[in-house]
């Protein structure tokens, strides 16, 4: 039986969720499945992927043929890498315990420069917020000097 990797859609129009599920291929594209190995979720800032890694590289180190879109995904989390590391670890190219520091030293890497876009989002997003409080309060000022000059009372001929 030919499995693969692939999204099934969820969700509403317009807001569409993932789960990432191992299938067989002639299956229907949100119809039966086999397992479901982890969720994806483009509708945040940055995409929330949520992957069972264990059993992802499972189905992976069985043949498992992923899409493209789940490449990429598996990819971005580690599996294809840790997949890479481990047919070396087969065929002798390197020993087990390198091919986990190999990994463990790209996941920091990884885990260090999503939590860099996380801040740089973050300070993006407070920088915005003070720009239009600033914009917001001028606007409030002039509106409160207008209506001072409305409610001041007129000079007379005779005050002059």
């Amino acid at each position: 039986m030919a499995t693969k990797l692939r999204l099934q859609r969820h969700g509403k129009k317009g807001k569409p969720f993932y789960h990432l599920v191992a299938a067989d291929a002639r299956a229907k594209r949100d119809g039966k499945f086999i397992e479901k190995v982890g969720t994806y979720n483009p509708n945040t800032n940055p995409a929330t992927i949520d992957i069972k890694f264990d059993r992802a590289l499972d189905w992976m180190m069985k043949g498992a043929q992923p899409t493209d879109t789940v490449k990429a995904l598996l990819s971005y989390s580690g599996v294809l890498y840790k997949k890479h590391l481990l047919v070396g670890v087969r065929k002798g190219a390197l020993t087990e315990a390198e091919a986990d520091k190999k990994f463990d030293a790209w996941a920091k890497e990884k885990e260090a420069k999503i939590q860099a876009k996380k801040d740089g989002l973050a300070s993006a997003n407070d920088a915005d917020a003070a720009k239009r409080m600033e914009a917001e309060k001028a606007v409030k000022e002039a509106k409160a000097k207008e209506i001072a000059a409305k409610n001041a009372p007129e000079p007379t001929a005779e005050e002059e």
